[in-house]
């Protein structure tokens, strides 16, 4: 996943923010601050043609009522309400009325403040906790179900996804279960505290299932504290939860729509003492995925957008906004855009084989699935099995039939795929199956007898830190072992073409290997961590994307200065970059030519020289033929059961822009002149076609 900052929102007089929260259904955004202030706004929700939303603001009201800071902002998303209640614990709940909001209840306490308010997730009742300890629950009708008083100092409150369970967190930092009509039943063990000390909670969320649950038995209710551990629980009686250490003084935690990501916003301090705002994304279990820098002295609130594609940051007087770009699971191969998706009342992810060109869709439902990857004729479909520490890779056709399948002990969690081979990654352990030969289409299908040695080198498995690869693997029952024994320098990413393997490790070392010897033929050093690499049509340069989505390219064949004519330390990591880059291809028939995502944008690059950015914010899926071809993959999980074409788009270099000009506008010796300096077979091909149709059979002899 990529993320960005878009677009800055400054409120009127430098008013300071306390609270925000976006509705997920309709798109109003809730923002409330001091002096009373509170203010609903809706960014316009249109997509242009190459997948980009607009950001200009479509509703934009101040709602008035409330005279101290406004604390706390709630929506019910069922019943369209918004409720708030400010410093002196006056609650408003607010209606739609011709698309203008008014005070529809008001309720006031006039004994303590207000610090939390949640609806459950049927939008039926609302539970209100203030400071004191008293508890109201009351129905989405304004009538007060119970109340109690709790001999508790109240922060924080969360219902269970089904209602019948509330959490109570204390300022003290503990967290009591009661059930629905306010009966304690147990409290939570916090073991993020243990040996710490307490300290005080600033979020609790449980993520309600409404978009399903993406993987098999994922945390849902994340609770934060102040000195940024973070407790990830399965239920509220989980007693070996996920504990998280963000490293910062954290002040905001939230899942998006669909508990995927997990956004912990919070101050840390560098090295030089100053405090920086930032936020960061982890999976449900655990592993850091961004981290998004913010200016600004400190974030007070934040609020994914339902579609998870954005998030909204109250900092200071500013609401800022960063996009996101998600990883989604997908491949393209053929004519064939292969991805997957959740269904709320499925287990299994459903993957897509839609056929781009006839509009033929074929479904299949696969239990934890871990990636997908495609190449060539097939994908790859990466799934952990039913034991523990158990891995299957399926190979599939363009109809979504299984073809072959690798049972492996080597966990996926980085994996690329060429014509001839898959190459599945740990973080200590690399697995190669070559599934097809120059000779054959497929291996599975070689079986006669001179191949019987052949097999034996199909798969082979090798530790990272191993100087040698041609051990032969440990067999287990037709199964490869994995070599045990961790690593210091973790794997962090994997390329491969059809001649190399390139191997990432997070201290910035890539070993590469020929293929399909595989025989380590050197180790390059990158100056960053890579997160993306890829090779080039001629293996002779790849990219690498870093963590902070900084683009860079590192020369194979370039000798470094001071150096012998020694081939495993040759290469050079090249001075040119990109920033804010998320998604790059090669163009897999000219070295030189490349196209990269960054921000909004498309760029096509000759070398190092840009073309004109493009609008757009698809997903690159082939470069072939000075020909780009991109998918909207947001546009497309919008209603993934029934893709459009319209989502596929096709952008073309300029050079073939310019020769397609050029042969109706100049003379054909122009025009060939134009082809000769930018030689490239397309273009040639263009040249005899147009020079044919005008019977010019000299010309289109020379083309």
């Amino acid at each position: 996943m990529f993320i960005y900052l878009s677009k800055k929102i400054a409120i009127p007089n430098g008013v300071k923010l306390k609270c925000v929260s976006w509705n997920s259904e309709q798109g109003w955004i809730a923002c409330g601050g001091d002096n009373g202030l509170l203010k609903v706004l809706k960014l316009d929700s249109s997509t242009s043609k190459a997948g980009q939303q607009s950001s200009n603001l479509s509703m934009n009201q101040t709602l008035e009522g409330h005279n101290g800071a406004v604390m706390v902002v709630n929506w019910n998303e069922n019943y369209r309400k918004l409720t708030t209640s400010d410093q002196y614990g006056l609650i408003i709940v607010w209606m739609l009325h011709k698309g203008m909001w008014f005070e529809e209840m008001i309720n006031n306490r006039n004994k303590s403040v207000v610090r939390d308010m949640k609806w459950t997730s049927d939008g039926q009742k609302i539970c209100i906790v203030y400071e004191d300890g008293a508890v109201i629950v009351g129905s989405v009708d304004g009538k007060r179900l119970w109340g109690k008083e709790l001999t508790l100092q109240l922060a924080l409150v969360e219902w269970s996804p089904d209602g019948r369970l509330i959490l109570f967190c204390t300022i003290q930092g503990e967290c009591h279960i009661y059930d629905g009509n306010g009966n304690p039943m147990s409290k939570i063990a916090l073991l993020a505290n243990e040996g710490v000390g307490s300290s005080p909670l600033i979020g609790i969320n449980w993520y309600d299932g409404a978009e399903g649950y993406g993987d098999h038995d994922p945390p849902t209710l994340a609770i934060g504290f102040e000195n940024g551990r973070v407790q990830l629980m399965r239920t509220e009686t989980d007693e070996q939860p996920i504990l998280l250490q963000t490293g910062m003084r954290a002040s905001q935690i939230q899942w998006n729509r669909a508990g995927t990501v997990l956004s912990v916003a919070g101050l840390q301090s560098s090295s030089d003492g100053r405090d920086l705002s930032m936020v960061q994304f982890y999976s449900p279990f655990g592993q850091h995925l961004r981290t998004l820098r913010v200016p600004g002295s400190s974030i007070n609130a934040l609020y994914w957008e339902g579609s998870g594609l954005r998030v909204a940051l109250a900092v200071d007087s500013y609401i800022y906004f960063a996009n996101i770009r998600p990883d989604y699971k997908w491949g393209y191969f053929g004519n064939t855009l292969v991805y997957a998706f959740t269904k709320p009342e499925k287990a299994e992810a459903c993957v897509i084989f839609w056929d781009t060109k006839t509009n033929e869709r074929y479904a299949k439902y696969v239990k934890r699935l871990v990636a997908i990857r495609a190449c060539g004729e097939y994908c790859i479909l990466a799934t952990s099995g039913e034991d523990s520490g158990q891995f299957i890779l399926i190979l599939c056709n363009a109809i979504g039939s299984p073809v072959d399948s690798k049972y492996i002990e080597v966990e996926p969690l980085y994996i690329t795929m060429t014509p001839y081979h898959v190459v599945a990654a740990s973080e200590s352990s690399v697995y190669t199956w070559q599934y097809r030969t120059l000779v054959s289409k497929l291996t599975s299908v070689d079986t006669s007898a001179l191949n019987v040695n052949r097999e034996k080198g199909r798969e082979r498995v090798f530790h990272i830190d191993s100087r040698s690869t041609a051990e032969e693997p440990i067999m287990d029952g037709g199964k490869i072992r994995a070599p045990l024994g961790a690593t210091n320098d973790p794997v962090c990413t994997v390329a491969a073409s059809s001649k190399v393997l390139l191997v990432g490790r997070e201290s910035g070392a890539v070993n590469r290997y020929s293929l399909p010897h595989l025989t380590l033929e050197g180790q390059h050093i990158l100056r960053c961590r890579p997160q993306v690499m890829a090779l080039n049509c001629t293996s002779s340069k790849f990219s690498v994307i870093d963590i902070n989505g900084v683009l860079t390219f590192f020369d194979l064949t370039a000798v470094p200065s001071g150096a012998g004519r020694d081939a495993s330390t040759a290469g050079v990591h090249l001075s040119f970059e990109r920033k804010d880059v998320w998604d790059m291809r090669w163009s897999d028939d000219d070295p030189e030519l490349f196209a990269m995502m960054e921000k909004t944008r498309m760029y096509i690059f000759r070398g190092t020289e840009p073309e004109e950015p493009v609008l757009s914010s698809g997903y690159i899926c082939e470069f072939h033929d000075l020909q780009i071809k991109a998918v909207l993959l947001d546009d497309v999980m919008r209603s993934p059961e029934k893709p459009d074409k319209e989502h596929m788009i096709n952008f073309e270099t300029k050079s073939l822009r310019d020769t397609g000009i050029l042969l109706q506008d100049v003379s054909i010796q122009d025009a060939y002149q134009f082809v000769e300096d930018n030689s490239h077979p397309r273009l040639w091909r263009l040249l005899a076609e147009n020079s044919l149709e005008n019977l010019n059979l000299p010309m289109a002899d020379k083309a």
